[in-house]
């Protein structure tokens, strides 16, 4: 028995007329969305970046071993060695 191809189908979904209404739809909510909440997001960026400062130090070893190095480490910037 041969089958017989229908030619709207063959794009599936995505073509479709009503995901294309879909699409639009929701790329102006998204759009309109973000230029509402624009400034509440951008504005909070600063205090985001400050309260993620003790998180770093916590995951990153604290403030890079300050005051652990030897007096041998600190004198090896090229000087003769006696």
């Amino acid at each position: 028995m041969a089958h017989e191809q229908h030619s709207g189908s063959s794009g599936g979904w995505l073509r479709s007329r009503s995901a294309l209404v879909f699409l639009g739809f929701a790329a102006i909510a998204v759009f309109f969305l973000w230029e509402e909440q624009k400034a509440h997001l951008l504005g909070a960026l600063p205090y985001v970046l400050l309260l993620l400062c003790p998180l770093l130090h916590m995951f990153h070893g604290g403030h890079g071993g300050h005051g652990n190095q030897s007096e041998n480490h600190k004198h090896d910037g090229g000087g003769e060695k006696t």
